[in-house]
């Protein structure tokens, strides 16, 4: 049954068939293989996404695209550019800066590319940089969505390792702000180098007024990370009042939207989630069949006896996760590799946050390599270039990221520091 099931999903990738239907046909022939009941399908799938947590992912995708429209990020934008644009090569430090920002509430890196990649690849074109490089650096800098909290990977994480989501979000601090700030600092060397954004101070709005014009966009992140970790109330219900107060600032304060631009907003919001339920509910029919073949505590095994180390184990995982990241979708691979992989790590003695943080970084790097790479889609169509024109601009950001990933591994306490100080108090 296994084979048959991962022959046909590696030859439905081959024919460019979407992910969850490559993953969904593949279970079905593998039910059909067994003998068991088709029913099982239905049952299963269902299950996968009758989960609480899930909940929270059309909310935070629903609340980027309210702060897309709502003139929230374009003030995120604004606000960043006030504190690092003024310097050379301070409008890619801007890109950023506001893709770190504006994670800390959409939970997606494809919402965060849209919704800042439409304001700044412009404005770094207008500015004389590359368009290639401009859509490479908004790809890059975009994957700070699934890092830093709250994150939808991590959500999905959580679900399928059973790990607590507010343990994961807490945890994604050490290792999206040391991304951000890798980040940064390359583009700020690369741009001295190279001689680009001389004059990025251009048009730049002094601190205070940036600040108190995105006051209540930066209270956002407040107000949601707050109330998760001040136990008011959990990630899912975080995400509603996200969709609540980015409503409210939207239309009533910053009044830039309008009853009939709600209903482009929640179509586009629906579709997207959508898409992402439909992976998850193939996704896991598929996981509960190769489980119930024993696939995972065989590869359990067999990663015992070739892994001997916890160092060993991690830097092998990390290469196959690098790789599966750039041919299948970073939610269907979590909710795949998780349940099969944390068990594994946990025989390792390493902390099962530590490795989703692991797993989170490593696979959201399929989000900026081809061939499928959505972050590289997103950004194209933004920047109206062909993928082929990014991937030389793509390279040395993502070797940025790969250095950040090996710290991010050999380095626990980068993860888990404020994890263990929140939770001991």
């Amino acid at each position: 049954m296994t084979p048959v099931m991962i022959g046909t999903m590696v030859l439905c990738f081959a024919l460019s068939i979407s992910v969850a239907v490559s993953i969904g046909l593949a279970s079905v022939l593998g039910i059909q293989v067994s003998g068991a009941n088709m029913l099982i399908s239905a049952k299963e799938m269902f299950g996968a996404i009758n989960k609480f947590p899930l909940a929270a992912i059309p909310f935070f995708i629903l609340a980027g695209n309210l702060m897309e429209t709502g003139g929230i990020s374009r003030r995120l934008v604004e606000f960043a550019k006030s504190i690092v644009g003024g310097i050379q090569g301070g409008l890619p430090m801007t890109c950023v800066l506001t893709c770190m920002i504006f994670a800390a509430v959409s939970g997606s890196s494809v919402a965060t590319t849209f919704a800042i990649g439409a304001i700044l690849i412009p404005a770094l074109i207008k500015h004389g940089y590359p368009t290639p490089y401009a859509a490479a650096l908004q790809a890059t800098s975009a994957e700070l969505g699934v890092i830093i909290p709250p994150s939808i990977p991590m959500i999905l994480y959580g679900v399928s390792a059973e790990v607590s989501i507010g343990e994961l979000f807490i945890a994604g601090f050490g290792p999206g702000i040391l991304i951000s700030g890798a980040l940064m600092l390359f583009v700020w060397i690369y741009c001295k180098w190279k001689g680009w954004g001389k004059h990025d101070g251009e048009g730049r709005m002094p601190f205070f007024k940036a600040l108190w014009q995105a006051g209540w966009a930066l209270l956002m992140p407040v107000i949601i990370l707050g109330g998760i970790y001040g136990g008011v109330f959990t990630p899912t219900e975080a995400s509603a009042v996200a969709v609540f107060y980015a409503l409210v600032v939207g239309m009533l304060i910053y009044r830039e939207i309008g009853i009939a631009d709600l209903y482009a907003v929640l179509r586009k919001s629906a579709l997207s989630s959508a898409v992402i339920m439909f992976i998850i509910a193939n996704a896991g029919l598929f996981a509960f069949l190769i489980t119930r073949a024993g696939v995972p505590e065989a590869i359990g095994h067999w990663l015992e006896q070739v892994l001997r180390s916890p160092g060993m184990f991690l830097l092998g995982v990390n290469a196959a996760l690098f790789i599966i990241g750039m041919f299948i979708e970073t939610s269907a691979a979590i909710i795949v590799l998780a349940p099969i992989l944390a068990p594994v790590a946990q025989h390792f003695g390493i902390d099962p946050v530590h490795f989703g943080l692991i797993m989170v970084v490593n696979l959201a790097l399929g989000m900026i390599t081809p061939p499928f790479g959505v972050n590289l889609f997103a950004a194209c169509t933004v920047a109206r270039i062909s993928l082929d024109r990014m991937v030389t601009s793509l390279v040395p950001f993502v070797l940025v990221v790969l250095g950040c990933l090996m710290v991010i591994t050999y380095v626990p306490a980068l993860s888990l520091g404020l994890r263990d100080l929140v939770y001991a108090r």
